[in-house]
């Protein structure tokens, strides 16, 4: 075999830079940049406009654009801003627990007990989701009502002598409307996550002493935490958001903070107060989020 000379291999070879732009890396990079770009461009751009709103002032139809910290004055010391804050926080950990907390049972059920018919136990808790939102929250209104489907079975059954009037327009319609609107979508990621656990580490747990309560709570739980997180954000953070359930259901004292802003774009005309009470909010939920998971990580650490 003859050698080819040191200059000749050196031209033939490929330099750094081409070697670089060819590799894998680069490659994959190069197919995901556009559709990522896109991405952020719809999720960060409408972000990075309500904050820059929320830096101005509106009087009637006119924006000034100088920079001003009022609107976020506003948004945390005005009392019926703070107390609607404060309320829609509440409700949406109350709904956020008592969601992840009866969603469990029944995912592990279908996941562990489902046998043949785990598709058609997910198949019959998806179907609510097939009719509108708005529908379903109207249903409850029908459920809740002075006349409605309970008041008349309590009437009817002699539990009561005359309806119950505090059944509806209030925050706990608000809390038991929501409840039903997000069970499924947590049901689903509790699902997924205790899917994918490998029935063998139970059954070594059961091997080595524990009997089914331990070996929960040291295997299964822990190992379905990402689920168990998945669908507490799932339903905590639109919950926050949700202005049509309390609007629908809740009365006055049902009110809660999306209410507010979305008057402030509406009918308020104040887009900079609305664009700071949804910057508080966002904040105030993403912190909330984070210490509600690892108050979760901390929790099962504990127990196992």
């Amino acid at each position: 075999m003859v050698a080819l000379p040191a200059s000749v291999d050196a031209h033939t070879q490929p330099g750094p830079a081409r070697r670089w732009t060819s590799s894998d890396e680069i490659k994959g990079l190069t197919l995901i940049s556009p559709p990522l770009l896109y991405a952020l461009a719809l999720l960060l751009l409408p972000v990075l406009i309500v904050v820059l709103y929320s830096f101005w002032s509106q009087d009637y139809l006119t924006i000034d654009r100088s920079f001003t910290l009022e609107n976020y004055r506003l948004a945390l010391t005005e009392p019926i801003y703070r107390d609607l804050l404060w309320r829609s926080l509440t409700i949406a950990l109350v709904v956020s627990v008592i969601t992840v907390v009866f969603s469990y049972p029944v995912a592990w059920f279908i996941s562990f007990h489902g046998g043949v018919h785990k598709n058609l136990w997910l198949f019959l808790i998806t179907v609510p989701c097939w009719t509108s939102y708005l529908l379903r929250v109207m249903s409850w209104k029908v459920i809740l009502g002075y006349q409605g489907v309970l008041n008349t079975g309590l009437t009817a059954s002699g539990v009561v002598d005359t309806p119950v009037t505090g059944l509806l327009y209030n925050s706990n319609a608000v809390v038991i409307t929501l409840v039903h609107s997000w069970a499924a979508f947590a049901i689903l990621p509790i699902y997924v996550s205790l899917e994918k656990i490998d029935r063998a580490l139970i059954e070594a747990a059961h091997d080595l002493g524990d009997n089914k309560l331990f070996s929960f709570l040291r295997v299964t739980l822990p190992l379905s935490l990402p689920g168990v997180i998945s669908a507490f954000l799932i339903v905590m953070i639109p919950t926050v958001g949700d202005y049509v359930t309390p609007k629908l259901v809740g009365g006055k004292d049902g009110v809660m903070i999306a209410t507010a802003i979305q008057a402030q774009f509406g009918k308020g005309a104040n887009w900079p107060l609305g664009a700071a009470l949804s910057v508080t909010t966002m904040v105030i939920v993403s912190a909330m989020a984070g210490a509600m998971v690892l108050a979760l990580k901390l929790f099962v650490r504990r127990i196992r």
